[in-house]
């Protein structure tokens, strides 16, 4: 690891769980005179990057927004394209997951995927459940808003069959119901490609999350720019709605 990058990083202040919003593989592509595809497909080297990063720093949560359930809306041509290239990405890499101790997670409906993408997540997912090491999560098909009324509705048919009283509803009973019951929330939220949206993503889990924003398209963004977040992030008081003396004195 390049040693002039890290020397600017508190390493006694790292986030626990880091987001990606994935963007600007379509520009990329744009910009050299290419198909959109062209940059889905170059965007598995920022992938690779980002899990490296995170493992190199010990960082144990990385969610990476992939596909959304706006993203349906796209030219179906896209859609396929993206379909196979992912079946085909978690045939090729996760193995090599495995081998470094990740576990692989999903989030979202599923069930809309086609087969040729549901049967080799699953068994990536089985052959990955026991590993410890680092979990990385993928948000397919996705959407925040339905995420949070899937949740609602569990917790209301719950009280419907009287297995739960609707004082009993706090934070912690919210939170299992949601797709990232087992997983902390977010500590940094990473967007690329110079947009300033949350578009729809862990609207719930990136509550007192730290932003952070780069014009650096995604099949482009490597590790020097991760590493760049993370020294960002490094430096920032998080207070949690305390003021910055009583941070100081605890």
């Amino acid at each position: 690891m390049n040693q002039t990058i890290t020397d600017t990083i508190d390493l006694h202040n790292l986030p626990q769980h880091v987001a990606i919003i994935m963007d600007g593989n379509g520009r990329w592509a744009k910009n050299q005179g290419l198909e959109r595809t062209f940059g889905h497909q170059n965007a598995i080297k920022s992938v690779r990057s980002a899990i490296e990063s995170c493992g190199d720093l010990g960082i144990p949560y990385l969610t990476l927004f992939a596909f959304s359930t706006e993203n349906w809306n796209r030219p179906k041509l896209e859609v396929a394209f993206l379909m196979k290239l992912l079946s085909k990405t978690i045939a090729s890499e996760i193995q090599e997951l495995h081998e470094k101790g990740i576990r692989l997670m999903v989030i979202g409906e599923t069930e809309p995927l086609p087969d040729y993408v549901k049967k080799p997540l699953q068994k990536a997912i089985d052959l990955t459940k026991d590993n410890k090491k680092a979990t990385l999560n993928i948000a397919l098909n996705y959407g925040s808003q339905a995420e949070i009324l899937r949740a609602t509705q569990k917790i209301a048919q719950k009280v419907q069959d009287g297995e739960l009283s609707p004082n009993d509803i706090n934070f912690s009973i919210f939170e299992e119901n949601l797709y990232t019951y087992n997983i902390p929330q977010v500590d940094l939220l990473i967007r690329t490609s110079g947009e300033f949206r949350i578009s729809n993503f862990l609207l719930w889990q990136i509550a007192y999350a730290e932003l952070y924003f780069t014009d650096v398209l995604w099949p482009d963004f490597r590790k020097e720019h991760f590493l760049d977040a993370i020294s960002n992030f490094s430096k920032r008081e998080r207070r949690f709605g305390k003021t910055g003396e009583q941070i100081k004195t605890e």
